[in-house]
């Protein structure tokens, strides 16, 4: 085990045990703060595909944004994942009762539902990502599988990130492949990503 993946897991396991201890209720309303802020911004009314994810234990539920972005008349995808690559596909989904729980319980599309390839699929494009955590410069902490990390380096549309305003760190440990949301989400709102400062000499 990496010196990086072995810090990833200590505060993958604190994290998680953070957001588990939310209270229901709280967690509810919180959610339903994110999901509205999430319907307020500028690139999600001007996007074609919304590219949700169905959410597992504690994250946080964006599910409501599926019917409302439906309504809009826009075009919906989750993911689909391919366990032995490590990697997924988003797949075009109509009605969320579609999708049942395969890879690691969460609710997928089915196999023939159309994909999603961000390098041919017209259209503008917002990917909605989850995290145990992320830092103040969008940099995401997941579950350590590395899916989302994969398909955000060939993804060209707008990514956010979404979280607790309580797990969003100063910073997190990082490795080659890992790639920044351009903005993040919270229950309190719009968090913008913090811009790191350019440390090389010339």
């Amino acid at each position: 085990m990496t010196p990086i993946k072995r810090e990833k897991d200590i505060i993958r396991k604190e994290c998680a045990g953070k957001r588990n201890s939310i209270n229901p209720e709280e967690k509810k309303l919180m959610d339903e703060r994110v999901c509205k802020t999430v319907e307020s911004l500028v690139s999600f009314r001007h996007a074609d595909i919304i590219l949700l994810y169905a959410p597992i234990k504690s994250e946080i539920d964006i599910l409501p944004i599926f019917e409302l972005a439906k309504k809009k008349g826009k075009r919906v995808a989750f993911p689909k994942c391919n366990t032995e690559e490590r990697t997924m596909k988003f797949h075009f989904v109509e009605k969320l009762e579609d999708m049942t729980p395969l890879a690691y319980g969460i609710r997928e599309p089915s196999e023939e539902s159309p994909v999603y390839d961000p390098e041919t699929t017209q259209g503008v494009a917002i990917c909605l990502v989850p995290g145990l955590a992320f830092d103040v410069y969008g940099y995401r902490l997941g579950y350590g599988k590395g899916y989302y990390d994969k398909f955000m380096n060939k993804f060209q549309g707008s990514t956010i990130g979404i979280v607790y305003s309580d797990l969003v760190l100063p910073t997190l440990p990082r490795g080659k492949y890992d790639k920044h949301c351009d903005i993040m989400i919270t229950e309190k709102g719009i968090k913008p990503i913090k811009q790191e400062k350019d440390t090389r000499r010339f």
